[in-house]
């Protein structure tokens, strides 16, 4: 280590162990929060690290320090923020995309329970089909079978899984209709 450096961190140690709780205390007292205050301490002290050459000496130091974790408290909540703006326009565009799934979520728990209660051969098949929504042709693919055999498998899967709900299940993300469906009139 050449003399310079170590004349470097002599006075650094030095001014960081004379001012520490200072800075520690006057961020503390401006910061919403602990940890924002133990940010700024230790970004106040990285810049006088780095500006140590142009650090005033002597009683000078406590107000350089104040002024620069001033600053840094200043550009801490400008980046605070920002980053509550951008999150507030994302949840913003989120509930403009993405749809309520509550009514796929009590649909898709009916689902899943009556699947558990099919083989393994069946669940598998038909979890490829339901939750990743894949075609025949890609679950066989998948399971290393031929179309001609997945068919038939996910046509008697299906059949059974109507069997255990009584009903004709939808997959994921499909929920029925809350509107009544036309009827036929007899006769017309």
């Amino acid at each position: 280590m050449s003399q310079f450096s170590q004349g470097r961190d002599e006075t650094f140690r030095a001014l960081y162990a004379e001012h520490f709780d200072a800075v520690l205390g006057f961020a503390l007292r401006r910061a919403d929060r602990a940890e924002d205050a133990a940010d700024v301490t230790a970004e106040t002290f990285l810049v006088a690290w780095r500006r140590l050459s142009h650090m005033p000496t002597g009683g000078e130091s406590r107000p350089w320090l104040y002024g620069v974790a001033r600053r840094v408290l200043a550009n801490h909540r400008r980046g605070e923020g920002r980053r509550h703006q951008l999150g507030t326009r994302l949840r913003q565009q989120v509930a403009t995309v993405v749809p309520d799934i509550a009514d796929g979520v009590v649909q898709g728990t009916d689902v899943n329970a009556a699947i558990s209660r099919l083989s393994g051969r069946d669940q598998e098949v038909l979890q490829l089909h339901l939750w990743e929504g894949l075609e025949p042709r890609e679950i066989a693919e998948v399971l290393g079978l031929t179309t001609v055999v997945v068919r038939p498998r996910l046509s008697r899967a299906r059949s059974r899984l109507r069997e255990i709900l009584g009903n004709d299940p939808l997959p994921p993300g499909h929920s029925p209709s809350r509107h009544p469906q036309p009827t036929r009139k007899e006769g017309a």
